[in-house]
């Protein structure tokens, strides 16, 4: 069923609801467990099952986990059409979005159609199939998707995972919150951005030095920026040193203000990070634990897949290529704000009241008098 050059089986689980796999992706080097999910339609079967996978997820919490299937249940009611609404049907909503986010899943963008089983008589149509996957399936394929193939003679259309990467030229402009709280920061961009001698027009030069800057930020930022956490678990250690002297024999003078002074930075690496988080986050739910959480960093992946363009389609065609979709996003922006329609006002024998001479000094002299 796989390959076996790429994943080395080890154990599997077979449970109510769930077929698990656990073994080693060897071309990634990536412990893993790929679980495939058939629910039942009772409400309490799904709870059930939700608590059995949750429980096999907290014992296994490096691995990297991949779910799909048919889960039986949607996660809001626009994944449902034709369906009357059921008191369980709520319940059923808020219990599957608490296993999701208490399990820190993330679900894969989704390409193609937005219903995945369909009644025969095509009167009723849900979202019940769907891949989930862990942060650490993420970080290793952070590109993937989930294409909803034609159903044919199933009422289940076929899912597949894919993950490609495009080339979308360069990256806008963006700075980092938490930057401002690195002393001399601001000196240096003033200096950096004085130098530059650029030639042409002010839009020009303002490009240009945008262009030069950004190469500058993303050096100074993994010289001198991008080592926070590294230079706070040193800076933690030496305070856990210093801990195990004191609680031994009494420390001298300049080893507390030694210690005092590696507190105060680490409250300001700690903001600094926590700020990084929020904005990459773009949440100030602080209540869901810290910056380094596993839920900040899948909050973080799922805004960026979510606002992922994935394609176009031009015609019947679908097309994710970068030059496709540039093209297609460009005419439609052009077809939307040019302006096609003569409202026939004209203005040209309307005759405005003007403010006289007088009257216009006059409003002057009291404006200035007011100040």
């Amino acid at each position: 069923m796989w390959n076996k050059q790429a994943f080395q089986y080890e154990s599997h689980v077979v449970g109510t609801g769930f077929i698990m796999i656990f073994g080693l992706h060897t071309k990634a080097n990536l412990r893993c467990a790929v679980v495939n999910v058939y629910a039942a339609c009772n409400i309490g079967e799904k709870e059930s099952l939700w608590e059995g996978l949750t429980t096999l997820m907290s014992t296994n919490l490096n691995w990297a986990w991949c779910l799909c299937g048919d889960f039986n249940a949607v996660r809001c009611e626009s994944e449902r059409k034709g369906v009357s609404e059921r008191g369980s049907q709520k319940k059923e909503i808020i219990g599957f979005n608490n296993f999701i986010e208490s399990n820190f899943l993330v679900e894969l963008p989704l390409v193609g159609k937005k219903y995945t089983w369909y009644r025969a008589n095509g009167t009723t149509k849900s979202r019940l199939d769907r891949v989930l996957e862990s942060e650490e399936w993420l970080r290793k394929w952070p590109m993937a998707k989930q294409y909803i193939l034609p159903r044919e003679v199933s009422d289940h259309c076929t899912i597949v995972v894919k993950c490609q990467s495009r080339d979308w030229g360069p990256k806008p402009f963006r700075t980092i919150d938490a930057w401002q709280m690195e002393p001399g920061f601001k000196e240096m961009v003033k200096a950096k951005w004085s130098a530059y001698a650029i030639q042409g027009d002010n839009i020009i030069k303002v490009k240009d030095k945008l262009k030069c800057l950004k190469c500058d930020l993303k050096v100074w930022n993994k010289e001198v920026f991008g080592h926070m956490e590294t230079e706070r678990k040193i800076m933690l250690k030496e305070i856990e040193d210093l801990d195990a002297r004191d609680a031994v024999d009494n420390l001298d003078d300049h080893s507390r203000e030694r210690r005092l002074d590696l507190i105060g930075k680490v409250r300001v690496a700690n903001k600094k990070i926590e700020s990084l988080a929020r904005q990459k986050a773009r949440t100030n739910w602080l209540v869901h634990g810290d910056a380094n959480s596993k839920y900040y960093h899948s909050v973080i992946r799922w805004r960026r897949l979510r606002n992922e363009v994935k394609g176009v389609h031009v015609g019947e065609q679908r097309s994710e290529e970068p030059e496709v979709v540039r093209r297609e996003a460009k005419a439609m922006f052009e077809e939307r704000f040019q302006a096609r329609y003569d409202f026939g006002v004209r203005l040209d024998n309307v005759q405005f009241k003007k403010l006289s001479k007088e009257d216009s000094e006059s409003i002057s002299l009291i404006s200035h008098k007011k100040r």
